[in-house]
């Protein structure tokens, strides 16, 4: 019998920043595919659409007008998920019917006033007053007094549940830790007390001196495909420095975060020649005024593309009735990524 290998035989991986496992079965890989196949659409959008109520100058479903700005723009949600004056409340019955209110808020980030563009499309220097909002609105919003975390967010493409194909991102800001950003607090907390270090630190250590995984670097910035991913082409972003959110990152490493972000998104839409679709968020240190240097701040990018621009994966059955599963192995999928020009395809 041949010897155990992670390239060519089932096995269980351990996501050590949420305690969970995956299953992996890299000998599917080379079954042949006759999935669902879908037309893709066009790409080609103008610079500035009179029907987006996104685009400068333009008047959004509430009535509002956007001012004609010319870099980021940041307004509240006229769809808000969470409320800012929601009443204190709590609803019980035993312990299996519970439901308490939360508070929060939520707003929109336009990227560029431009409507055809994307972070893939965009220059280092168009990215960085992106990174600029999201370092000041998580500083904003964190320092009020019902607001307990801050989650910033992208959701890019039809196929992610993107409206508005203008680029932009959320915030949802919440009274409580929402559940992913709560496992990561814990796996985090019980590492530095078993081991007197940070959990990410010595991941990122651990992976830059492998390299198997690694996709681009720079000198403040590591892109890599998790040895735990779930998605086919999912990547984790992180600081070399251990920092807790983005307002703790000074001016240099801005810089090279945004030159991160074109390097990976360009790779993305080159693995396909098509506008990458995907769900990228932060995860920073909850902002309730606790102390959390266990926290080491990072972004994870969640793309559904699988075999193609046409083809995406999506759980169902066993993954959702029993553990999460991917064919591609994280090492193939970090292989694929490196392989990509930093040029976008035209």
């Amino acid at each position: 019998m041949p010897a155990f290998s992670l390239a060519d035989h089932p096995h269980r991986r351990y996501n050590a920043l949420t305690g969970e496992w995956l299953l992996v079965s890299p000998h599917r890989a080379k079954r042949p595919w006759s999935g669902q196949v879908e037309e893709v659409p066009s790409e080609v959008r103008p610079p500035y659409d009179p029907a987006c109520y996104l685009c400068p100058g333009n008047v959004r479903s509430s009535g509002e007008r956007n001012p004609n700005y010319t870099s980021t723009y940041v307004f509240d949600n006229d769809f808000m998920a969470l409320l800012p004056d929601t009443p204190e409340g709590e609803v019980r019955q035993g312990d299996l019917l519970r439901a308490s209110a939360e508070r929060g808020l939520c707003r929109v980030i336009c990227f560029s006033p431009r409507h055809d563009l994307t972070l893939a499309q965009m220059t280092v220097e168009q990215i960085l007053p992106v990174v600029e909002v999201w370092a000041g609105q998580t500083l904003e919003i964190g320092a009020r007094p019902e607001i307990g975390y801050v989650q910033v967010f992208e959701n890019k493409g039809a196929m992610m549940g993107c409206s508005n194909p203008h680029p932009h991102g959320q915030i949802w800001a919440t009274e409580h830790l929402p559940n992913e950003p709560a496992r990561e607090l814990a796996r985090q907390e019980a590492y530095q007390q078993a081991h007197g270090r940070c959990l990410l630190c010595d991941y990122l250590e651990l992976e830059l001196a492998r390299g198997e995984r690694l996709v681009c670097a720079n000198d403040h910035f590591v892109a890599l495909v998790p040895f735990w991913a779930v998605w086919p082409f999912e990547t984790l972003v992180l600081p070399r420095e251990h920092v807790t959110d983005i307002p703790c990152l000074d001016v240099r490493p801005r810089q090279d975060l945004a030159d991160i972000l074109r390097r990976l998104t360009v790779r993305y839409d080159n693995l396909f020649q098509v506008s990458f679709p995907y769900s990228m968020g932060w995860h920073q240190q909850p902002t309730d005024g606790d102390e959390y240097s266990c926290w080491h701040l990072h972004a994870h990018f969640y793309p559904p593309l699988l075999r193609s621009a046409t083809v995406r994966k999506f759980m169902v059955g066993f993954e959702m009735l029993g553990t999460p599963q991917r064919d591609i192995t994280a090492e193939l999928a970090a292989a694929r990524l490196r392989e990509m020009s930093e040029t976008r395809f035209r």
